[in-house]
């Protein structure tokens, strides 16, 4: 079987086309040529090609590889599935559980909650459910895979104000106090890399089970905004003591990027049942687990 992974050389990527080639695939990543193609001896086996998925133009060269399956992890499916329907058997959308808006229900199942109130994911968000029905009347099986916040090896871990700043990470090693929102912590689900890219492959070999379906991914729990204080407070094995400030004060103050202060304001929790179910997937890091891969893989990187 022929896998296209669009952006396979991205944080997930990295776990997720090595996880295909062991299970036999012809495995093709493309890519805008800015991210270098690892050097591990798996990857000698991928075919790789520079195109670029924003220009819907572009994407027509990419028919001529006629992919049984194309992962699109970058968020262009809109325009990948209109070019590549006619040759491809399956196509694979990443999207993310913030696009189903501020929870009602946790954990929360694969539907939309509340407006979501980021204008890109709310356009892509839109799009799945389009091409969820589109594909059964195209005769095609169509999956979108939603993740939490993303981590593990590879990338910048999130840091206590909700971003991925290393500097923070320094000052969380020293042990220098973190200010948290007054109120109810939420909840925040730092999900591993390579867990995510399990899932992504589990949908590839059971594709019956998975055309036309959403699927959350994430660890088998989320934790508290005070947890994950306590969580960084064990791996840099230091105390880090929390101050609570007004909500209003917080978000214009401490944290005014919502990219940032929404992992304290909304649950990000998400109910992984159906992957369970469905796909066999099943989690290998927690929470705590994912952050602590995060943090040695910096130090091994000599990124820290």
């Amino acid at each position: 079987m022929k896998v296209m992974v669009i952006g396979g050389t991205g944080h997930v990527g990295i776990f997720m086309v090595p996880q295909l080639i062991e299970a036999g695939m012809d495995v093709l990543v493309v890519g805008s040529g800015k991210t270098p193609v690892p050097k591990d001896k798996l990857w000698k086996k991928v075919k790789y090609l520079v195109c670029d998925v924003s220009n819907s133009d572009k994407i027509d060269k990419l028919t001529e590889q006629v992919p049984d399956v194309v992962i699109d992890m970058p968020g262009t499916v809109w325009n990948v599935y209109q070019k590549l329907k006619p040759v491809s058997k399956h196509i694979i959308a990443c999207g993310s559980v913030w696009m189903f808006g501020p929870a009602r229900v946790i954990p929360t199942p694969e539907e939309t909650q509340n407006p979501c109130p980021f204008e890109d994911y709310e356009k892509r968000y839109a799009e799945i459910l389009n091409l969820v029905k589109l594909s059964r009347k195209d005769g095609i099986a169509f999956t979108a895979i939603m993740p939490p916040n993303i981590c593990g090896p590879g990338k910048i871990p999130i840091d206590c104000l909700g971003g991925r700043s290393l500097d923070l990470h320094k000052e969380h090693a020293r042990g220098k106090e973190v200010i948290l929102p007054d109120g109810p912590d939420a909840l925040i689900g730092p999900c591993d890399a390579q867990d995510i890219a399990d899932c992504f492959v589990k949908a590839v070999l059971n594709r019956d089970k998975s055309a036309h379906k959403i699927f959350n991914v994430g660890s088998v729990y989320a934790i508290t905004a005070t947890e994950l204080v306590k969580a960084y407070s064990e791996i840099y094995n230091v105390k880090i003591p929390i101050k609570r400030i007004p909500w209003n004060e917080y978000a214009a103050n401490v944290s005014p990027d919502i990219g940032c202060w929404w992992h304290f304001k909304t649950h990000m929790c998400p109910d992984i049942s159906k992957a369970q179910k469905l796909l066999g997937y099943q989690p290998k890091y927690t929470p705590e687990q994912t952050l602590c891969r995060a943090v040695e893989w910096m130090k091994i990187n000599k990124i820290f």
